[in-house]
């Protein structure tokens, strides 16, 4: 795989560069033809977050993978193994394309590692009083998630606050 790597805010060095070449190219071996696609690879920052976004164009598909984090490298690993499950997600909707005589420009020919059934692991039980949104941003910000849920007291109906990438926040209300 051919790599460009470049940064927007911040100097790539080496190191940076060898370690995406690294993480992102072990994604070599889900494609046929590895040598002929390029990985574009941008790191950026975001207030005090690395942002690190990386596209493949492989033939016909697009691969596509952004993460945001405080340390650099652990941005690049969590990107690499987003797009890593991306392919692997995405393997019986290619093989289908595959068996009707379409290239897909991948190898398909990996083992799946057994997944294990999605269980709850933790139940939260929250107090259900009402409050306004500045009072739930408050508290979202204290309990430190990326979400939370109440109950607000100008609708009476349930919102779920969330905070967005950008740094904003969304509000989903529930009808």
């Amino acid at each position: 795989m051919k790599f460009n790597i470049h940064g927007k805010k911040l100097d790539v060095t080496s190191s940076i560069k060898s370690y995406i070449e690294e993480k992102i190219g072990r994604l070599d071996k889900y494609f046929e033809n590895p040598d002929d696609i390029t990985a574009t690879a941008l790191i950026k920052l975001r207030g005090n977050n690395q942002v690190v976004e990386v596209t493949i164009n492989a033939n016909k598909y697009m691969l596509r993978g952004e993460e945001t984090h405080k340390d650099l490298y652990a941005a690049i690993d969590k990107v690499s193994d987003k797009m890593e499950r991306q392919i692997r997600k995405n393997k019986t909707r290619m093989s289908k394309r595959v068996n009707k005589g379409i290239d897909v420009g991948f190898n398909l020919d990996f083992e799946e590692p057994e997944e294990n059934d999605n269980t709850i692991v933790k139940r939260k039980v929250i107090e259900n009083k009402p409050m306004d949104e500045e009072e739930a941003i408050l508290q979202m910000e204290l309990s430190g998630h990326e979400f939370f849920a109440f109950k607000n007291m100008d609708t009476n109906e349930v919102n779920i606050l969330y905070k967005r990438k950008d740094g904003d926040y969304g509000i989903l209300e529930i009808k």
